[in-house]
């Protein structure tokens, strides 16, 4: 059979998601404990992988086993084996027949990222990996000016690592929302699909339409320039959640934990 399951985790602690010779990711992690419960190797594909010190709120991924599991023991029997800082949130039987099968990857229609940021003179030692740090205050209204034109299907070379694997730099950005709420400003990205480093390198630039070094006029240009260069460095990954990864309906797919269960009240 199928499962999915959805996941949680604590970015800080981790190399990131993806399986690396030293095991020390989400994906190694995560594999031992779904395997030691099975008493069965399992292998997991994810709907998306993270960097280092990025978090989830509502990753989710699949893998086929034969071992004959109730559905609640897989998340309450492998979250005994798990850390504190990974958490099985839910899992479903789901299809592995096509033409109906589900894939944790190549199924997902949307992906939200939030990216959490503080905006204080002084740092704050209990905000260290959980939300990024900028220093200067920030003008709300023209860095939701500068969004307006990256929300759309644009080619987004200009905010591509030079690792991405990704077969093309056309991506559709449904929603760019920028809310503020006394210190912290939550950035919302809801696209079909993202680049390596594309939300964090789009954060950056528009920190720096913000604090008024660069103009809105400024953020269209390097994007329609598709030259990486021009665009501001990458953002640092404190602040960045994967917090939802849409599926088509019938695939009943559970919701995910709002932002609000980390930052109460940061969204409306």
């Amino acid at each position: 059979m199928r499962i999915a399951l959805g996941i949680q985790y604590d970015g800080r602690p981790w190399h990131g998601w993806q399986s690396q010779s030293d095991g020390h990711t989400v994906q190694d992690t995560l594999e031992q404990a779904l395997s030691r419960f099975a008493d069965q190797p399992l292998r997991v594909i994810c709907a998306g992988r993270t960097d280092t010190g990025v978090h989830a709120l509502g990753q989710v991924v699949h893998f086929d086993t034969t071992a004959v599991r109730e559905l609640n023991g897989w998340v309450r029997g492998v979250n005994a084996l798990l850390p504190e800082s990974i958490v099985v949130s839910w899992a479903r039987e789901v299809p592995d027949e096509m033409p109906n099968d589900f894939h944790a990857r190549f199924l997902a229609i949307a992906r939200t990222y939030h990216y959490v940021l503080h905006v204080n003179p002084i740092r704050s030692p209990h905000l260290a990996g959980r939300a990024g740090w900028f220093y200067r205050p920030l003008d709300l209204n023209v860095m939701r000016a500068a969004a307006e034109a990256l929300v759309g299907t644009h080619d987004f070379s200009a905010f591509r690592s030079a690792e991405c694997q990704a077969k093309s730099p056309v991506k559709t950005l449904q929603i760019l929302d920028i809310q503020q709420k006394q210190d912290f400003i939550a950035f919302t990205f809801r696209a079909d699909a993202f680049l390596h480093h594309m939300v964090r390198n789009l954060v950056g630039s528009l920190i720096a339409v913000g604090q008024r070094k660069q103009t809105a006029q400024w953020l269209a240009d390097v994007l329609q320039g598709r030259d990486r260069s021009k665009a501001a460095p990458t953002f640092m990954a404190d602040g960045l959640y994967l917090a939802e990864v849409e599926y088509p309906a019938h695939f009943d797919i559970p919701l995910p934990p709002a932002l609000n269960a980390v930052f109460p009240g940061l969204l409306p």
